[in-house]
């Protein structure tokens, strides 16, 4: 009976924690990175030399320089020139600086919907970017580089629907910042506290009942890892299937860059799970091992090995307690 009361409450700090801990890591991964405006574009700042995010944002730059000049000036090799110049002005530091300032404005735009203070498209405005591009291909004198006038250009982050439901989810991990994470700990330390408390007698049984506490706690933060791991591929999924197939490694290097610190998290709990886990259940292993081991008394004190005359019992004709 014993047994399978332990194994129930053992399988139910497991479903916890592959709830909680999950759940934990994402109300502090929104409260430190994406609410934080800093960490926010030290996350995105990477992105300015990343391949996918370049061709995306000179394509981008390229087709509103051609809807913004007069169409019959870029012909043929002027247009595949300037597309290069642009191309090449995506690897310079001046567009590096532009990319952070855009993105600490799309920031700005992100919070915003996310605080519900617009029913509008998330958009992010590219025109610190492209007064940079006009500025390098006049300098690198690209013709009629002059005439690119600079405008608002906004690409759209989020559409209205996805804002909204991004709203409603995000509502209660923002409102529960670390402190779930807290909370989720508490929950295992009190686990293994009680575990030690309802063991069995004595010290030795307090503390396998510790150790035995402490390897279900180990593997429920590794398969709270693992859940949390699953979420992010099924979530990274979605938001790429609704992203055209030309800017669709851009937002893939976004959406990694946004979750990076996230993933590290996931892949430092499961390690940190299994070696917790595996720690106690050998220790337990190793102390019941040590207790079924016969102790042998220190000679003299009268445990030792029996004397000829206690192994042949008492002498003829006398009996334990008074004498013939």
């Amino acid at each position: 009976m014993r047994t399978n009361i332990s194994a129930a409450l053992s399988a139910v700090v497991l479903v916890l924690l592959a709830v909680l801990v999950p759940l934990s890591a994402l109300s502090a991964w929104v409260d430190l990175e994406i609410d934080n405006p800093d960490r926010y574009v030290a996350a995105m700042e990477p992105l300015a030399s990343d391949p996918g995010v370049q061709d995306t944002m000179s394509t981008l730059i390229t087709d509103e320089a051609t809807k913004q000049i007069d169409p019959g000036l870029l012909q043929g090799a002027s247009l595949g020139f300037l597309h290069g110049a642009v191309q090449s002005f995506t690897t310079t530091d001046a567009f590096r600086s532009a990319w952070v300032a855009a993105n600490r404005t799309a920031h700005e735009a992100v919070t915003a919907a996310l605080n519900g203070e617009s029913g509008k498209d998330v958009r992010m405005d590219l025109a610190p970017v492209m007064q940079q591009a006009k500025q390098n291909l006049v300098d690198s004198g690209v013709p009629f580089a002059d005439e690119f006038p600079v405008r608002r250009t906004d690409i759209t982050l989020l559409t209205a629907d996805r804002a909204d439901q991004l709203r409603q989810t995000f509502r209660p991990l923002r409102a529960g910042g670390v402190w779930p994470a807290v909370g989720t700990l508490v929950f295992a330390g009190a686990t293994v506290l009680l575990a030690a408390a309802r063991g069995g007698p004595g010290r030795r049984g307090s503390a396998l009942a510790a150790l035995a506490a402490t390897a279900v706690v180990g593997l429920g933060f590794a398969i709270g890892a693992l859940v949390l791991r699953g979420a992010i591929a099924v979530a990274r999924n979605r938001v790429l299937a609704g992203v055209p197939g030309s800017d669709r490694d851009g937002a893939a290097a976004v959406y990694d860059a946004l979750t990076s610190s996230l993933l590290t998290a996931v892949w430092i709990v499961l390690a940190a799970g299994l070696a917790v886990a595996l720690c106690a259940v050998f220790a337990r292993m190793w102390a019941g091992r040590r207790s079924a081991r016969p102790e042998t008394a220190a000679p003299g004190r009268g445990s030792g090995p029996l004397t000829p005359l206690t192994a042949r019992g008492p002498a003829p004709g006398n009996s334990f307690g008074h004498d013939r």
